[in-house]
């Protein structure tokens, strides 16, 4: 399964490890990605999500239902019915 949050759409970067003597090797950078059971109030059901940190932050703030909203509007959830 890809590393990708499902929420933010974060995903892989790559980059450069750099050494002392300014030698680049490439290296994969992933996001900090959690599995996450969240409660959906208005359908009484529990769905499973894979989500970033800063998604985690994003939820707590402005509520589960509009951040999954959001993302089915941004073609990022495409199985999880609202």
């Amino acid at each position: 399964m890809a590393r990708v949050c499902e929420i933010t759409g974060k995903c892989t970067q790559s980059g450069n490890n750099v050494s002392h003597a300014n030698n680049k090797t490439r290296r994969k950078f992933y996001p900090n990605l959690h599995k996450k059971r969240f409660f959906l109030p208005t359908s009484g059901e529990w769905i499973t999500l894979k989500v970033s940190s800063t998604a985690l932050r994003t939820i707590n703030k402005n509520g589960i239902e509009v951040v999954i909203k959001k993302a089915k509007a941004a073609g990022r959830l495409s199985h999880v019915k609202l």
